[in-house]
């Protein structure tokens, strides 16, 4: 996987699909993004075992998929504020 690139993934057999970033790459870990309701940051070891990789998305979809999620988090926002 490479930084700065969006993936859908399964980290395990039984899980659902996750949608995650790779914003940094060291030497031996990865600084991910994972957005679920609200984006997660936290960093991960290269070794650290993922089920599948599904698809890398293409720039076009992650633009589609942004304006959706970013959509979805106004929204969320402003329930906060009522």
């Amino acid at each position: 996987m490479e930084a700065g690139c969006y993936y859908l993934v399964q980290e395990k057999e039984d899980a659902g699909i996750s949608l995650i970033k790779i914003n940094f790459e060291s030497d031996q870990c990865v600084f991910v993004s994972k957005y679920e309701e609200i984006e997660v940051q936290e960093w991960k070891k290269k070794t650290d075992f993922i089920h599948d990789i599904i698809e890398l998305l293409s720039d076009e979809k992650v633009k589609e998929w942004e304006a959706i999620f970013n959509n979805s988090q106004d929204a969320y926002y402003e329930e906060d504020e009522e």
